[in-house]
């Protein structure tokens, strides 16, 4: 009887781990897949909400925090108008931190220039406070077809 209660109990904790992990992967999916649309939709309220105070953006051009990441977007010095998501790898979840890779060709425009490029992105989720908040954004070139 002990054996049966002891391996019902463990296929119950391993289940609810599971659970609460396809649900954390599910919920920093769509908060990244809400996140592109807001830096197309230079939505900087949400975005501001969003990134964590300490965020670190990674660009082709540099990198730099959350005040210059914002002013860029409201400026429209750097318009994210699409990412095409080819691919979301599964999240890697550690503790209180995601770790989400995306497959994408952004549309932007930088300056004056119009421009399409292949990325692997790098996006890293802390939870604060009960809340999700973005502490790094890492846009890396790919080369080759996509």
């Amino acid at each position: 009887m002990k054996k049966i209660f002891f391996s019902f109990l463990t296929f119950f904790v391993f289940s609810v781990s599971a659970f609460a992990q396809n649900s954390v992967a599910d919920e920093i999916k769509t908060l990244s897949k809400n996140k592109w649309q807001w830096m197309a939709d230079k939505d900087v309220d949400k975005l501001e909400k969003l990134f964590d105070e300490q965020a670190m953006f990674v660009h082709m051009g540099g990198s730099w925090g959350k005040t210059r990441e914002l002013e860029i977007i409201k400026s429209g010095f750097i318009h994210y108008k699409k990412a095409d998501v080819h691919e979301v790898f599964s999240p890697i979840i550690i503790d209180n931190t995601v770790i989400l890779l995306n497959r994408i060709t952004l549309l932007a425009v930088v300056g004056t220039n119009e421009v399409s490029n292949p990325f692997m992105v790098t996006e890293v989720y802390v939870k604060v406070n009960n809340e999700w908040k973005m502490g790094s954004l890492s846009f890396s070139k790919l080369m080759g077809p996509n």
